[in-house]
């Protein structure tokens, strides 16, 4: 059986650790605490994310980066960009690898065909059976513009 995301983050810390490489090891223990609050909000203390679910922490984590790139920007900031944009190429090594357009599209036409879905007035039925299907190798964004493109 292939390692949870969790015990490769847990052993990537350790890693981190010995490596003295504290930039990592920060983003890390970041990730760590927000996939444990995730896992608390589920079930408790004692409650494992499913991958699937660890994948939408970490899209989370990635999007609050790409928030701050864009305030530190406008701020004339570069240097705090730079160490979110650092940050957050840590973090999509834990995705699991993308899906390719043809793959959405293909995905999105399924979702079409299964939720019978005629117009855009069906589109939470498709992104619904889309968003399970990609489960999380996809941006929602991507998925909805495909969705929409497709209804149209």
């Amino acid at each position: 059986m292939e390692m949870s995301l969790q015990t490769t983050i847990d052993n990537d810390i350790k890693d981190a650790m010995r490596a003295k490489d504290s930039a990592k090891l920060g983003v890390l223990r970041i990730l760590k605490a927000a996939i444990k609050n995730a896992a608390i909000e589920k079930g408790g203390a004692d409650t494992l994310l499913e991958d699937a679910e660890s994948v939408a922490v970490i899209r989370k984590q990635i999007k609050q980066r790409q928030d701050s790139i864009e305030s530190y920007t406008k701020a004339g900031r570069p240097e705090l960009a730079a160490s979110e944009q650092a940050e957050i190429t840590i973090l999509e090594s834990y995705l699991p690898a993308g899906l390719s357009g043809d793959e959405i599209a293909a995905l999105v036409k399924s979702a079409i065909a299964e939720a019978g879905a005629t117009s855009k007035q069906n589109m939470g039925a498709v992104m619904k059976i889309v968003s399970a299907a990609a489960a999380g190798r996809a941006d929602g964004k991507v998925l909805s513009q495909e969705v929409q493109r497709q209804l149209s």
